[in-house]
């Protein structure tokens, strides 16, 4: 009783507080959803940084990740496109190549 009192704030802002699951949950499927969510952190910082794919992902499926998280991303923003100044993609050991 007192570990959820003491660590949960803590946990929970960071976004590591565990989930609930049911005996009628499909765990495979619980964690293929949690492995396929990606988490945007506004904070007062001047650039923002995610994961949009894997090595294992196609082409398309690629192209299909950055067009959904940079829409999701300026509907995210008070001001939309007027707040960003530029976007980048860049691979691990790649180059950045400057998309806006």
């Amino acid at each position: 009783k007192q570990i959820p009192r003491l660590l949960g704030p803590g946990l929970n802002k960071a976004g590591k507080f565990p989930g609930i699951i049911t005996s009628d949950d499909d765990i495979a499927a619980k964690i293929t959803a949690l492995k396929s969510t990606v988490r945007f952190q506004l904070k007062k910082v001047m650039c923002l940084a995610t994961a949009i794919g894997t090595v294992d992902n196609s082409e398309e499926e690629v192209c299909n990740n950055l067009k959904l998280a940079i829409t999701y991303f300026i509907s995210l923003l008070k001001k939309g496109w007027q707040n960003v100044n530029s976007l980048t993609i860049k691979s691990t050991m790649g180059p950045p190549q400057r998309l806006f």
